[in-house]
């Protein structure tokens, strides 16, 4: 019985030890992810935990077709942002208890923003992508966030064009003439206006070139307040 009992104990020590190793390590930040950190920049998880994170460039489906995060996996913002996200995930929920935000992309090192810039400068897509030589994007500053709406599932919900898509059909401002056409749905649209609703509730505004892309700051703002950006 006594022999029992030990080996029970035993088993159990060793089960929430390998439990604790596993969350350690499953929790464990980037260099990327801690180099913000150290900038004060935080952690959007720490805000609202329920806000999913897919980051684009982590992977190579993205419009430049490679990857840039090789090792950042979490959304990192402007404590400012991060607050104001979570009021709109707050709003959404409130809304639609079953959908989430899902966050593309948050604050983006300078560094990540010229290898951006390199693909698109030259082309007829350098409007969609701010140029480090003129101080970068609001995502360079944590005050912005590529970002849409998604189910239980974790799967997007209809937006018209995917996240990242650099064209026309992105443009919020021209969703009446593409629906018209019949080259989005309503539903996308709908869909769009409740990102824009629910942003708004914090603060942000959307780019009037991306439906996915949302700023807290102006570029006038930031450049007052002179804001670092994300080494």
């Amino acid at each position: 019985m006594k022999h029992s009992l030990f080996l029970l104990l035993t088993l159990c020590f060793f089960s929430v030890h390998s439990l604790a190793a596993q969350q350690t390590k499953r929790h464990k930040l980037s260099a990327t992810a801690q180099s913000m950190a150290k900038q004060g920049f935080v952690n959007v998880l720490d805000y609202d935990s329920t806000i999913r994170v897919s980051l684009m460039y982590s992977r190579p489906d993205n419009f430049t077709g490679r990857v840039l995060y090789t090792d950042l996996r979490e959304a990192y913002l402007h404590p400012l942002a991060a607050k104001a996200l979570a009021q709109a995930q707050k709003e959404l929920k409130r809304r639609h208890p079953n959908l989430s935000l899902i966050i593309y992309d948050a604050g983006r090192p300078m560094s990540v923003q010229q290898k951006m810039w390199n693909v698109v400068k030259g082309t007829s897509k350098n409007i969609y992508v701010s140029n480090p030589a003129n101080g970068g994007g609001l995502h360079n500053y944590g005050f912005a966030v590529d970002i849409s709406i998604c189910n239980e599932h974790g799967d997007s919900i209809p937006m018209g064009t995917v996240v990242d898509y650099l064209g026309k059909m992105a443009h919020p401002e021209l969703e009446p003439t593409y629906l018209r056409q019949g080259k989005i749905t309503k539903q996308a649209v709908e869909n769009r206006q409740l990102l824009r609703e629910v942003m708004a509730v914090g603060g942000f505004k959307v780019l009037r070139t991306e439906w996915w892309h949302f700023n807290l700051k102006t570029r006038k703002q930031v450049k007052a307040e002179k804001r670092p950006y994300i080494k």
